[in-house]
C-alpha cells in the first residue's frame, strides 16, 4: 500500500495500518511486530515478512551485546536514541512495511505532543511505549507513580497520539494497564509478560512459566476487548521466544500475534554468526 507523499510504506495513518493488520487477519495469519536496533536488522525482518517494525532505544543496547533491560536504565536519552536510530538507520532501508518509534512518554524533559510532531513528521507510522514502567514493581514503581513519572504518562501519550492519527501498539504488565490504553484509543495492546528468556543474555531465575504467561496474557487481551473489541491483542516475552512457543500461546489464547525483539533480532544473529564462524573456522590448510 504506497501512500501518496513517498511512494514507500511510510508513512501511513492509523486507519492504514489498522486496514494492513486486518488484511494479515483476514488471510489466517499471525500478526508478526519485530523490534530493529539496526538498519540492516530492519532491512531483513522486512524481507523475513514481517507486518510491523518498532525503533526502541533497548534494540541499541540489544545490538551492542547488552540486555535489553538496559533500555530502561538512565544510560542515555531513550526519545533520542530511537529518534536516531529511525532517522539514520532504519527508516532509509525499509521499503514498505510501517515503522513505529518507542517513546518514552514519561520523559519529564519533552512536551509530549511536541515530540509526538517530531515522531510523525520524521516518517514513523505510530507509536510505542517503551520504555515502559508498566514493567517496573514494587517500591521502585510506587515512587515513579508518586513522583509523577509513572504509567499514566504513557497513558496520556497514547491519548495525544490517537489525535494526532498515529497508530499506537502498547505494552501493558496488567487488566487494568489494558484497560487504560483501551480507553484513549490504542490500537493493539500487547501482553508484556517480562524479560525474554533464553540466549546469551536473556533472563534464568527471573523467567516465568509457560502456563503463567498464556494465563496472563489471556486476561490482558479479556480487560482489553471489554474496553473495545477491536483492538488487536499480541503476546510478548517471558517464555515465548521461539516460533514453536508463538504457535502454543496463540493456540491457548485468542490473541492476534506475537512482538519479538530479542526473540527475532538478538536470538537470530546470536546463533547464526556463531554458526557460521565455526564454519569457517572448520576451513583447514592443505
Amino acid at each position: 500500500m504506497p501512500n501518496q507523499w513517498t511512494g514507500k510504506g511510510n508513512p501511513y495513518t492509523k486507519q492504514e495500518v489498522r486496514d494492513r493488520l486486518k488484511k494479515t487477519l483476514d488471510e489466517g495469519k499471525a500478526i508478526i511486530a519485530a523490534g530493529a536496533g539496526t538498519g540492516i536488522s530492519a532491512k531483513f525482518i522486512e524481507k523475513g515478512g514481517a507486518d510491523l517494525i518498532i525503533i526502541y532505544n533497548s534494540g541499541r543496547f540489544r545490538m551492542a551485546g547488552h540486555g535489553s533491560t538496559a533500555g530502561l536504565m538512565a544510560y542515555g536519552d531513550a526519545n533520542a536514541v530511537a529518534m536516531e536510530i529511525g532517522e539514520f538507520e532504519v527508516l532509509p532501508v525499509v521499503e514498505e512495511i510501517p515503522v513505529i518509534c518507542g517513546v518514552h512518554g514519561s520523559d519529564p524533559r519533552r512536551r509530549m505532543w511536541h515530540h509526538l510532531l517530531k515522531v510523525k513528521e520524521m516518517g514513523f507510522s505510530g507509536v510505542n511505549n517503551f520504555p515502559t514502567h508498566c514493567i517496573v514493581d514494587g517500591h521502585f514503581r510506587q515512587v515513579l507513580e508518586e513522583t509523577g513519572m509513572g504509567f499514566a504518562k504513557e497513558v496520556e501519550m497514547v491519548r495525544l497520539a490517537t489525535m494526532m492519527d498515529l497508530f499506537s501498539i502498547v505494552y501493558v504488565a496488567t487488566p487494568e494497564e489494558a484497560r487504560q490504553m483501551a480507553e484513549v484509543g490504542a490500537d493493539a495492546i500487547v501482553a508484556h509478560v517480562g524479560t525474554t528468556v533464553g540466549g546469551s543474555i536473556g533472563v534464568t531465575g527471573a523467567a516465568v512459566s509457560m502456563d503463567y504467561a498464556i494465563e496472563r496474557t489471556q486476561a490482558i487481551a479479556d480487560a482489553g476487548r471489554e474496553v473495545n473489541p477491536d483492538i488487536f491483542f499480541l503476546a510478548h516475552g517471558g517464555p515465548v521466544n521461539t516460533p514453536d512457543d508463538v504457535r502454543e500461546i496463540l493456540s491457548r489464547t485468542d490473541v492476534h500475534g506475537f512482538v519479538g525483539a530479542s526473540s527475532l533480532e538478538r536470538m537470530g544473529i546470536e546463533q547464526s554468526l556463531t554458526d557460521l564462524t565455526r564454519d569457517f573456522k572448520s576451513i583447514n590448510l592443505r
